[in-house]
Protein backbone atom coordinates (compact mmCIF):
# COMPACT_ATOMS: atom_id res chain seq x y z
CA UNK A 1 0.00 0.00 0.00
CA UNK A 2 1.00 3.58 -0.90
CA UNK A 3 1.45 6.06 1.45
CA UNK A 4 -1.41 7.61 3.11
CA UNK A 5 -1.44 11.55 2.64
CA UNK A 6 -2.46 14.18 4.89
CA UNK A 7 -4.72 17.54 3.28
CA UNK A 8 -5.73 20.36 5.36
CA UNK A 9 -8.40 22.17 3.80
CA UNK A 10 -9.04 25.87 3.56
CA UNK A 11 -12.54 26.95 2.88
CA UNK A 12 -12.20 30.55 1.96
CA UNK A 13 -15.06 33.18 1.94
CA UNK A 14 -14.19 37.17 2.36
CA UNK A 15 -10.38 36.52 2.34
CA UNK A 16 -10.73 34.28 5.63
CA UNK A 17 -10.80 30.52 6.01
CA UNK A 18 -13.92 29.43 7.12
CA UNK A 19 -15.66 26.57 8.95
CA UNK A 20 -19.43 25.23 8.50
CA UNK A 21 -21.56 22.37 9.37
CA UNK A 22 -23.54 20.95 6.36
CA UNK A 23 -22.00 23.35 4.28
CA UNK A 24 -24.29 26.18 6.67
CA UNK A 25 -23.06 27.89 10.01
CA UNK A 26 -20.02 29.12 8.55
CA UNK A 27 -17.47 30.81 11.45
CA UNK A 28 -14.03 32.12 11.44
CA UNK A 29 -10.94 29.81 11.27
CA UNK A 30 -8.37 32.42 10.96
CA UNK A 31 -5.97 33.75 8.06
CA UNK A 32 -5.30 31.88 4.87
CA UNK A 33 -1.06 32.36 4.59
CA UNK A 34 -0.78 32.02 8.13
CA UNK A 35 -2.47 28.60 7.88
CA UNK A 36 -1.04 27.67 5.25
CA UNK A 37 2.40 28.23 6.41
CA UNK A 38 1.76 26.19 9.75
CA UNK A 39 0.06 23.43 8.01
CA UNK A 40 3.64 23.24 5.90
CA UNK A 41 5.39 23.28 9.20
CA UNK A 42 3.40 20.33 10.48
CA UNK A 43 3.51 18.37 7.97
CA UNK A 44 0.56 18.48 5.67
CA UNK A 45 1.76 16.44 2.64
CA UNK A 46 -0.86 18.31 0.22
CA UNK A 47 -3.04 21.62 0.95
CA UNK A 48 -6.57 22.04 -0.69
CA UNK A 49 -8.32 25.62 -1.01
CA UNK A 50 -11.56 26.29 -1.92
CA UNK A 51 -13.15 28.87 -2.40
CA UNK A 52 -16.55 27.71 -1.08
CA UNK A 53 -18.86 30.82 -2.18
CA UNK A 54 -17.45 31.41 -5.70
CA UNK A 55 -19.60 29.51 -7.48
CA UNK A 56 -22.90 30.77 -5.43
CA UNK A 57 -21.87 33.90 -5.74
CA UNK A 58 -21.32 33.60 -9.63
CA UNK A 59 -17.45 34.39 -10.00
CA UNK A 60 -14.32 33.32 -10.30
CA UNK A 61 -11.79 31.96 -7.84
CA UNK A 62 -9.95 34.83 -6.00
CA UNK A 63 -6.32 34.98 -7.66
CA UNK A 64 -4.82 36.77 -5.50
CA UNK A 65 -5.45 34.33 -2.07
CA UNK A 66 -3.82 31.54 -4.62
CA UNK A 67 -0.78 33.97 -4.80
CA UNK A 68 -0.42 34.64 -1.52
CA UNK A 69 -0.95 31.21 -0.55
CA UNK A 70 1.20 29.73 -2.71
CA UNK A 71 3.99 31.62 -1.91
CA UNK A 72 4.32 30.95 1.35
CA UNK A 73 4.33 26.65 1.01
CA UNK A 74 5.85 24.22 -1.09
CA UNK A 75 3.57 21.18 -0.89
CA UNK A 76 1.24 20.60 -3.63
CA UNK A 77 -1.68 23.36 -3.58
CA UNK A 78 -5.27 22.22 -4.68
CA UNK A 79 -7.32 24.74 -5.63
CA UNK A 80 -11.02 24.90 -6.32
CA UNK A 81 -14.42 26.50 -6.58
CA UNK A 82 -15.35 28.85 -9.30
CA UNK A 83 -13.17 27.03 -12.46
CA UNK A 84 -15.37 26.82 -15.22
CA UNK A 85 -12.98 27.13 -18.16
CA UNK A 86 -9.52 26.47 -19.40
CA UNK A 87 -8.74 29.81 -19.83
CA UNK A 88 -9.60 29.54 -15.24
CA UNK A 89 -7.25 26.37 -14.87
CA UNK A 90 -4.71 28.38 -16.71
CA UNK A 91 -4.99 31.63 -14.09
CA UNK A 92 -5.36 29.33 -11.51
CA UNK A 93 -2.12 27.17 -12.47
CA UNK A 94 -0.29 30.65 -13.54
CA UNK A 95 -1.24 32.01 -9.79
CA UNK A 96 0.48 29.11 -8.10
CA UNK A 97 -1.65 26.39 -7.72
CA UNK A 98 -0.27 22.71 -8.25
CA UNK A 99 -3.78 21.22 -9.20
CA UNK A 100 -7.17 22.20 -9.90
CA UNK A 101 -10.24 20.70 -8.21
CA UNK A 102 -13.56 21.30 -10.15
CA UNK A 103 -17.15 20.41 -9.24
CA UNK A 104 -20.19 22.55 -10.28
CA UNK A 105 -18.32 23.44 -13.67
CA UNK A 106 -17.48 19.50 -14.64
CA UNK A 107 -21.22 18.29 -13.95
CA UNK A 108 -22.61 21.36 -16.33
CA UNK A 109 -19.97 20.39 -19.23
CA UNK A 110 -18.42 16.76 -18.50
CA UNK A 111 -16.21 17.54 -21.63
CA UNK A 112 -14.45 19.90 -19.94
CA UNK A 113 -13.07 17.39 -17.57
CA UNK A 114 -11.43 15.79 -20.57
CA UNK A 115 -10.03 18.96 -22.31
CA UNK A 116 -8.52 19.95 -19.19
CA UNK A 117 -7.01 16.38 -19.01
CA UNK A 118 -5.68 16.44 -22.67
CA UNK A 119 -4.34 19.85 -21.80
CA UNK A 120 -2.64 19.94 -18.60
CA UNK A 121 -2.65 16.26 -17.83
CA UNK A 122 -4.98 13.73 -15.34
CA UNK A 123 -2.77 14.43 -12.55
CA UNK A 124 -3.16 18.03 -12.27
CA UNK A 125 -7.74 17.62 -12.43
CA UNK A 126 -9.15 16.40 -9.19
CA UNK A 127 -12.99 16.68 -9.37
CA UNK A 128 -14.84 17.54 -6.61
CA UNK A 129 -17.93 14.84 -5.95
CA UNK A 130 -20.98 16.28 -3.59
CA UNK A 131 -23.51 14.19 -2.60
CA UNK A 132 -26.36 13.60 -0.18
CA UNK A 133 -28.14 10.18 0.33
CA UNK A 134 -31.76 9.38 -1.93
CA UNK A 135 -32.59 5.86 -2.46
CA UNK A 136 -33.57 6.72 -5.74
CA UNK A 137 -30.24 6.53 -7.42
CA UNK A 138 -28.63 3.52 -7.68
CA UNK A 139 -26.13 3.47 -5.15
CA UNK A 140 -27.98 5.49 -2.51
CA UNK A 141 -26.15 9.01 -2.97
CA UNK A 142 -27.40 11.92 -5.39
CA UNK A 143 -24.89 14.41 -6.93
CA UNK A 144 -25.28 18.32 -5.87
CA UNK A 145 -23.67 21.06 -7.03
CA UNK A 146 -23.19 25.26 -6.21
CA UNK A 147 -21.99 24.47 -2.58
CA UNK A 148 -24.58 21.29 -1.90
CA UNK A 149 -27.60 23.45 -2.77
CA UNK A 150 -28.62 21.90 -5.80
CA UNK A 151 -29.52 18.60 -5.87
CA UNK A 152 -29.10 17.02 -9.80
CA UNK A 153 -30.75 14.02 -10.14
CA UNK A 154 -27.51 12.19 -11.26
CA UNK A 155 -26.26 9.16 -9.38
CA UNK A 156 -23.15 10.45 -7.66
CA UNK A 157 -21.00 7.15 -8.30
CA UNK A 158 -21.94 6.52 -11.81
CA UNK A 159 -20.59 10.08 -12.12
CA UNK A 160 -17.42 9.62 -9.94
CA UNK A 161 -17.05 6.92 -12.98
CA UNK A 162 -17.33 8.85 -16.01
CA UNK A 163 -15.06 11.51 -14.82
CA UNK A 164 -12.73 8.88 -15.04
CA UNK A 165 -13.13 7.97 -18.25
CA UNK A 166 -13.01 11.43 -18.93
CA UNK A 167 -9.59 11.99 -17.57
CA UNK A 168 -9.72 13.17 -13.91
CA UNK A 169 -6.68 11.98 -11.44
CA UNK A 170 -8.43 12.49 -8.22
CA UNK A 171 -11.75 12.08 -6.99
CA UNK A 172 -12.92 13.86 -3.80
CA UNK A 173 -16.14 13.10 -2.83
CA UNK A 174 -18.01 14.59 0.37
CA UNK A 175 -21.03 13.86 2.03
CA UNK A 176 -23.51 16.52 2.65
CA UNK A 177 -24.60 14.62 5.36
CA UNK A 178 -21.20 14.41 7.55
CA UNK A 179 -19.69 18.03 6.43
CA UNK A 180 -18.35 19.74 9.31
CA UNK A 181 -20.18 16.86 12.20
CA UNK A 182 -17.02 15.67 13.56
CA UNK A 183 -19.40 12.56 13.49
CA UNK A 184 -16.82 10.65 10.96
CA UNK A 185 -16.17 10.03 7.12
CA UNK A 186 -19.07 8.45 5.28
CA UNK A 187 -17.56 5.39 4.58
CA UNK A 188 -20.11 3.73 2.92
CA UNK A 189 -19.93 6.54 0.36
CA UNK A 190 -16.02 6.64 0.14
CA UNK A 191 -15.90 3.43 -0.17
CA UNK A 192 -18.48 3.22 -3.04
CA UNK A 193 -16.45 5.67 -4.73
CA UNK A 194 -13.58 3.97 -3.97
CA UNK A 195 -14.47 0.79 -5.33
CA UNK A 196 -15.83 2.65 -8.68
CA UNK A 197 -12.63 3.87 -9.48
CA UNK A 198 -8.90 3.45 -9.90
CA UNK A 199 -7.79 6.78 -9.28
CA UNK A 200 -6.49 8.25 -6.18
CA UNK A 201 -9.89 9.28 -3.47
CA UNK A 202 -9.37 11.59 -1.24
CA UNK A 203 -12.03 11.34 1.59
CA UNK A 204 -13.52 14.72 2.97
CA UNK A 205 -16.39 15.87 5.42
CA UNK A 206 -16.89 14.97 9.23
CA UNK A 207 -13.26 14.10 10.78
CA UNK A 208 -13.38 14.32 14.46
CA UNK A 209 -11.19 11.42 16.05
CA UNK A 210 -7.88 9.75 15.36
CA UNK A 211 -9.97 6.71 14.86
CA UNK A 212 -12.25 8.88 11.56
CA UNK A 213 -8.58 9.19 9.87
CA UNK A 214 -7.95 5.27 9.98
CA UNK A 215 -11.15 4.28 9.27
CA UNK A 216 -11.43 6.69 5.72
CA UNK A 217 -8.54 4.33 5.10
CA UNK A 218 -9.27 0.84 5.98
CA UNK A 219 -13.11 1.03 5.58
CA UNK A 220 -13.71 3.69 2.96
CA UNK A 221 -10.69 3.13 0.36
CA UNK A 222 -9.31 6.59 0.79
CA UNK A 223 -5.69 7.55 0.08
CA UNK A 224 -5.50 10.78 1.17
CA UNK A 225 -7.65 11.69 4.00
CA UNK A 226 -8.62 15.69 4.03
CA UNK A 227 -9.84 17.55 7.06
CA UNK A 228 -10.12 21.43 8.40
CA UNK A 229 -12.16 21.89 11.55
CA UNK A 230 -10.12 19.18 13.88
CA UNK A 231 -6.83 21.01 12.28
CA UNK A 232 -8.22 24.57 12.02
CA UNK A 233 -9.16 24.22 15.65
CA UNK A 234 -6.08 22.78 16.78
CA UNK A 235 -8.34 19.78 17.92
CA UNK A 236 -5.28 17.74 16.57
CA UNK A 237 -1.53 18.22 15.12
CA UNK A 238 -0.94 16.71 11.66
CA UNK A 239 1.59 14.83 13.55
CA UNK A 240 -1.01 13.51 15.40
CA UNK A 241 -2.79 12.35 13.17
CA UNK A 242 0.63 10.58 10.91
CA UNK A 243 1.77 8.72 14.30
CA UNK A 244 -1.77 7.74 14.72
CA UNK A 245 -2.10 6.15 11.43
CA UNK A 246 1.77 4.65 11.70
CA UNK A 247 0.79 3.24 14.88
CA UNK A 248 -2.19 1.33 13.38
CA UNK A 249 0.50 0.06 10.53
CA UNK A 250 -0.39 2.39 7.53
CA UNK A 251 2.31 3.92 5.73
CA UNK A 252 2.94 7.67 6.16
CA UNK A 253 5.76 10.04 5.50
CA UNK A 254 6.68 11.48 8.97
Amino acid sequence: MEAIKVMPCLDMKNGRVVKGVHFVDIRDAGDPVENARFYQEEGADELAMLDIAATVENRKTRLEWVRQVSAVIRIPLTVGGGINSLEDIEQVLEAGADKISMNSAAVNRPELINEAAGQYGSDKITIAIDARRNQAMTSGFELVVAGGTTPVGKDAVDWAKQCQSLGAGVILPTSMDGDGTLAGYDLEFTRAIADAVTVPVVASGGAGTLEHFYEAVVKGGASVVLAASVFHFRTFSIREVKEYLQSKGLQVFL
